[in-house]
């Protein structure tokens, strides 16, 4: 099964095409500078050269077309036919309270979408774009929603609920929501896997540490809390966003500097963060090379991040009773040695202690103390993937109707021992769906099960 992601923004789209029987990448790319003579167009097959060219590209319309071309290009195309394409995973922003999970694209889930733009207006309408697009250039192939949102979905009420009137909740569904699920959801699963233990019993911190930056705490695979909210503002110190601050700082801004709301709103999304307290960069390299440098401001910039970070920490590690590992992730926590290292600092009381010489190099594992410490390379696009296959898998299964004897059939081609492997991934995690076990099945055992043959085999010996 061959899965195209698509990540449509304002002006720019990110695409992999991924083989889903090996999640193998096929190719990948991005056209930036959508609306303009002169658009950036980025490809990438796995198995040739990196192309670059610059391109007339008006609208998404044309984008996602030129998308197609390429995979269908005779010179660096990847497929000949449109209907390799088995379907089509979308990274939407926000999925309010409606959806938990990655879903099927239908008319009833795109006006849900649309209506979440209240909640995301910068992000929600290119993603919804996106969608609308492929129904026209890709009709006829399935498309998958996936949610930003989703995985921070089982939050208990007490970690999603704010301060305010009740009545305000009810109303205009303001809560926390939290973002970078994907990404979370990735890097705590390959957490996991690395711990070495039932699933159920882990207590992980993911830090999502980029331009945007967010931590989350999970729970037995489940996110119980994160520190984006209502918005992606909340939380963290990010690249241009200030994170958390007293609100009342925001009408006495307005009252003296006679700011309106959209430049109150721009103030703390677009000139604050590492950008308005270094006062030269949000890019954190940057900001590293001018402290090394002497910058005050630029030292500054980067002990308050860390420092944010290392207060989120501990909290979380209150919320979870204890802590398996800390993970990072993004593009500064992946490649940030010393934000690493500051945030690791003096932390040997809660078990986290870091080798400095596997740190410097972003080994996967650098913690030496009794928590876990790891540096796991997200993959939010494997994540959309996955999940697009999952479900049009199960969708293949209800629209075969298949019957016992073909169910039967497919369960004939695993031995005994996969048989038991099943039943062991099954009772380290009795609450995992269906389509999640196979996942993991087909990552331990390399052959490939249905989640309705798996449903069957587990009925018939009495597990569920």
């Amino acid at each position: 099964m061959k899965i195209l992601v698509l990540n449509c923004g304002s002006s720019s789209i990110k695409f992999q095409f991924i083989e889903m029987r090996t999640e193998e990448l096929i190719c990948k790319g991005a056209i930036e500078k959508i609306g303009t003579a002169s658009a950036l167009l980025t490809y990438e097959p796995h198995h040739s050269s990196k192309i670059k060219e610059v391109h007339e590209i008006l609208n998404h319309n044309q984008a996602i077309e030129h998308i197609i071309n390429l995979l269908l290009s005779s010179k660096t195309g990847v497929i000949k036919d449109k209907r390799e394409i088995d379907g089509i995973g979308h990274r939407v922003v926000h999925g309010g309270e409606k959806f938990s999970d990655s879903v099927l694209i239908s008319e009833e889930v795109e006006t849900c979408i649309r209506e979440f733009c209240k909640f995301a207006p910068l992000h929600n309408p290119h993603n919804l774009k996106g969608i609308e697009v492929c129904k026209t250039v890709l009709p006829g192939i399935p498309q998958i929603a996936v949610f930003d949102t989703a995985f921070h979905h089982n939050m208990p009420e007490e970690a999603y609920i704010y301060g305010l009137p009740y009545a305000i909740y009810r109303k205009f569904g303001i809560r926390r929501y939290g973002f970078h699920g994907t990404s979370h959801k990735y890097v705590a699963n390959r957490a996991i896997e690395l711990l070495k233990k039932p699933k159920a019993r882990t207590k992980i911190i993911t830090c999502h540490l980029g331009n945007g930056s967010s931590i989350a705490a999970v729970k037995g695979g489940v996110s119980i809390d994160t520190s984006m909210g209502f918005t992606p503002l909340e939380g963290l110190i990010m690249g241009t966003r200030c994170g958390d601050i007293d609100p009342a700082v925001i009408p006495y801004l307005m009252e003296r500097e006679k700011l309106s709301l959209k430049e109150i709103d721009s103030l703390m999304n677009k000139q604050s963060g590492l950008l308005g307290i270094s006062e030269t960069s949000n890019d954190l390299r940057e900001i590293i090379e001018a402290a090394k440098d002497n910058s005050h401001l630029s030292q500054l910039a980067i002990d308050i991040f860390c420092y944010r970070i290392k207060k989120y920490v501990g909290a979380y590690m209150a919320a979870l009773g204890g802590l398996d590992a800390l993970v990072f992730t993004g593009g500064i926590g992946e490649n940030a040695a010393i934000v690493r290292e500051k945030v690791c600092e003096n932390m040997e009381c809660i078990g986290i202690k870091i080798d400095s010489i596997l740190n410097g190099k972003s080994e996967e594992v650098i913690g030496t103390g009794k928590t876990k410490v790891f540096v796991i390379k997200t993959n939010e696009e494997l994540t959309i993937a996955r999940d697009a296959s999952q479900i049009i898998e199960q969708m293949q299964d209800d629209q075969k109707k298949a019957d016992p004897g073909e169910t039967e059939n497919e369960l004939l081609k695993l031995d005994s021992k996969d048989m038991r492997n099943l039943v062991l991934l099954w009772i380290n995690n009795p609450t995992i769906s269906m389509n999640d076990l196979s996942v993991e099945f087909k990552k331990q055992s390399q052959k490939s099960v249905s989640s309705r043959a798996i449903e069957y085999q587990l009925k018939a010996m009495n597990l569920k």
